[in-house]
């Protein structure tokens, strides 16, 4: 009889040959795509490793111990490779080793003297090396806390007006707060004082509920998905009233809203003195009393403007707003979003200011006829294709300012249509006097953007450090996770801004500039440079999927032109930063900022090769804007844009793919840098993993800073909320979130009880697959005794 068909030795020979069958398969699903790879100039690890683990699979269904002995010589060399490629970097060294480390662990229980003769098996695991004997090794970038710690400055103590009247805390959007009641010491004491449902919108609306409330009085004001805005009471989180705009959900892409604005007029009382404005999804600004949420009829026509006056032709969908209008020295002043890559005729992106408290136009800002400041003439309409600003817009009342963040003209992803106005407003800041419309300077921080970068966020307004002491500044974040420091008075550069050479060789017929500006007196956050080896997947598999797809395509860094064959954009239009922007603590000077690094694979078509019935202007009722193919009508061509990620849906690049840092203002020096997230809501095929392994996963939502020194903030595709110390980046508390936050929290001073309240709202997010709720969350302190 032979020796193995004895007790247990039938099973422990079909494990052999069963592991024999899966070690060929495996070889062969290295060694066909790795042949790949080596012909587009890729790495021979692929090929060679699966080669290897062929003839060590045939060997095995053999059983011969020979073949036991080169898998291990495989891992041993895959090891090896690994840390030379990616050193010790735990989620680098995760799709190299887990699969081949997983195997070999198997290997040895099915045939025991490998066990017995490995002494000491090293097991890789996301977060660290485990050795046999029992010690851990933390690897670089995954223990989540910083490693740089700086001292606290000395900080007032003088406590001012606990309210939050602005979307971004203050008109200057620097998202702090002067209340220290939740300090560093007790924030681990914080509990759920209130819950608020809004309410889910009715119809085919889903989105995301963005809006940050503001707080007045004994009174919180926010809005929803679909426009609705709520009154709550401050103390207790209970709805006092509810206004619906009723908005035409025609065209209507995915609903946001990133907050309402207030306004009381001096001198006034009754209703309507104080009133909150909201702007909406069909293109409207409505006036509502603050009181009773009941329409001001004095403002416009029964207490509402249209933002399509003027505007001319406007397919539903076309043109809509986002954003709050900006509330200076009785001004209104709002931009506006418009479809992206649908074609060169689309609305324009003029800038205008209400009055407000009648609604009448007091200016219009229209680079195409900037001398002309009033509604176009009958049956004209404003300058089409212009650069549109979409982000909420920041202000100074001393100065009289508006500044204004401007996207790119449309279509996105070529120029050769443009004007020169548009060449040269594209992607820039402007400030304009707010009075009179006027512009006072503008600043351009991407030349003949072709890589949708738009500018996603309102500047933040500082005093910040210099030689010559403290200087009015505005700070601009951007996509490319570059921040630049200018002089509001001027728009002249505070920091070091350079002029760099960026790759060319555009497509016939456009023409690129040969230099962007980088502010390198600025830390940067952009995504790191890629290459083949800072590809990334759970696998080996999907690892090796994206190092071919990579070197398919075209990538030459920050800026590489978009040509007719795949081109890697990053970062791509996620971000850098985003539309929630950045917070400043203004009295230690430390600026906090969260970004995402999140590529591109892109495309440009000639129109000889475009399909037209897939890539063709929007229109509702028959072809939907697809978040993928852009038609870009009127231009030589159309582009397909795509996440660069996997067949599991996950990014191509190593993570993380989403940071936060604290920079100081004073020394320009990173105080501190972290991933944010876990990995515990998302995994392949966005399936929760349910691992808490910190990643830095896909956000979106920014933070507050509080005197006290903290930094609160949720964004995240991972279900939290959390408190970092921001000095020392420590996370100090977190929190389960019923849904994913992706607003910028905000905190004030409970009316009635004095207690410091935190408070985000929990929705999710569509494209984050993070659940789906109403809520807006208040956290505290406990009460004394309980109460």
């Amino acid at each position: 009889m032979n020796r193995r068909t004895g007790a247990g030795g039938g099973s422990r020979a079909l494990s052999e040959l069963a592991f024999a069958a899966v070690t060929v398969l495996l070889g062969t699903g290295m060694a066909l795509p790795g042949a790949r790879l080596l012909w587009l100039g890729g790495s021979p690890y692929y090929l060679a490793a699966g080669v290897l683990l062929i003839v060590a699979g045939i060997m095995l269904w053999k059983r011969r111990n020979a073949g036991g002995w080169l898998f291990l010589l495989i891992w041993l060399a895959t090891l090896l490779w690994a840390l030379w490629e990616s050193g010790l970097d735990g989620w680098a060294l995760l799709p190299r080793l887990g699969l081949l480390t997983a195997m070999g662990i198997l290997l040895m229980l099915i045939r025991p003297p490998f066990k017995i003769r490995a002494k000491r098996l090293v097991v890789v695991t996301g977060t660290a090396i485990v050795l046999g004997t029992g010690a851990a090794v933390y690897l670089s970038g995954t223990s989540g806390n910083a490693s740089l710690v700086t001292p606290a400055r000395p900080v007032g103590t003088v406590k001012t007006d606990g309210d939050w009247r602005h979307i971004g805390g203050t008109l200057g959007a620097d998202r702090f707060s002067p209340l220290d009641q939740i300090t560093p010491a007790n924030v681990e004491n914080l509990e759920v004082v209130w819950t608020a449902h809004l309410g889910m919108p009715s119809g085919e609306i889903t989105g995301t509920i963005e809006a940050t409330p503001l707080m007045v009085g004994e009174s919180l004001y926010i809005c929803t998905m679909d426009n609705r805005v709520l009154s709550l009471d401050a103390e207790n989180g209970k709805i006092r009233w509810s206004f619906d705009p009723k908005i035409d959900p025609a065209g209507v892409a995915m609903g946001a809203c990133r907050g309402v604005a207030y306004h009381r007029q001096a001198g006034a009382s009754g209703t309507c003195a104080a009133r909150i404005f909201v702007a909406t999804l069909d293109a409207r600004m409505i006036a509502v009393d603050a009181e009773s949420g009941q329409r001001c009829n004095g403002f416009g026509v029964n207490g509402e403007i249209s933002l399509l006056q003027g505007m001319g032709d406007v397919p539903k969908g076309y043109y809509y707003q986002t954003s709050p209008p900006a509330v200076i020295r009785n001004r209104l002043v709002i931009g506006g979003r418009v479809a992206d890559g649908q074609s060169v005729n689309e609305p324009s992106g003029v800038i205008r200011a209400f009055d407000a408290v009648t609604g009448e136009l007091a200016w219009a800002w229209d680079i195409g006829r900037p001398e002309n400041r009033g509604l176009p003439p009958e049956g004209g309409s404003y300058t089409r294709g212009t650069p549109n600003a979409w982000p909420p817009i920041s202000g100074d009342e001393r100065l009289g300012l508006a500044f204004v963040p401007l996207g790119n003209p449309t279509p996105d992803y070529v120029i050769s249509h443009r004007s020169p106005e548009m060449r040269e407003y594209g992607s820039a800041i402007v400030a304009l006097d707010v009075e009179t419309g006027e512009e006072r300077w503008h600043f351009q921080t991407t030349h003949l953007d072709v890589w949708d970068y738009d500018l996603p966020a309102p500047p933040t307004l500082v005093d910040f450090p210099t030689a010559q002491g403290l200087r009015p500044a505005l700070i601009q974040p951007t996509k490319r996770g570059e921040f630049f420091v200018l002089d509001r008075e001027t728009g002249k550069p505070l920091v070091e801004t350079v002029e760099r050479g960026v790759p060319s060789g555009a497509v016939p017929g456009e023409t690129l500039s040969p230099t962007q500006p980088y502010p390198v007196g600025m830390p940067s956050m952009g995504t790191p440079f890629l290459t083949e080896a800072r590809m990334w997947g759970v696998t080996i598999f999907d690892q090796l999927w994206c190092r071919i797809r990579f070197k398919e395509a075209r990538y030459e860094g920050d800026f590489t032109p978009v040509g007719t064959d795949p081109t890697i954009v990053s970062p791509g239009y996620f971000g850098g930063s985003n539309w929630s922007g950045i917070a400043v603590d203004p009295e230690r000077h430390v600026m906090v900022a969260n970004v995402m690094h999140f590529p591109m694979y892109n495309r440009l078509i000639p129109r000889t090769q475009a399909d037209p019935a897939v890539f063709q202007p929007a229109r509702v009722g028959k072809h939907k804007i697809s978040g993928e193919n852009w038609a870009q009508a009127g231009t030589p061509y159309a582009v397909r844009t795509q996440p660069f990620v996997s067949p599991l849906g996950i990014p191509c690049n190593q993570p993380p793919y989403a940071e936060i840092a604290a920079i100081d203002l004073e020394t320009r020096k990173t105080l501190w840098r972290q991933p944010l997230g876990t990995a515990r809501d998302t995994g392949p095929w966005n399936i929760p993993s349910h691992l808490p392994l910190i990643v830095g996963v896909p956000a979106m939502g920014g933070a507050l800073v509080t005197r006290s020194g903290l930094v609160f903030i949720a964004a995240t595709q991972e279900r939290a909320f959390r408190a970092f110390d921001v000095q020392s980046g420590r996370l100090l508390w977190k929190t389960r979130l019923p849904a994913g936050g992706h607003a910028n929290p905000m905190t004030y001073r409970s009316p009635r009880s004095g207690r410091q309240l935190v408070v985000i709202p929990a929705s999710g997010h569509p494209r984050f697959g993070n659940g789906s709720a109403d809520l807006l969350i208040a956290y505290g302190l406990p009460l004394l005794g309980g109460k």
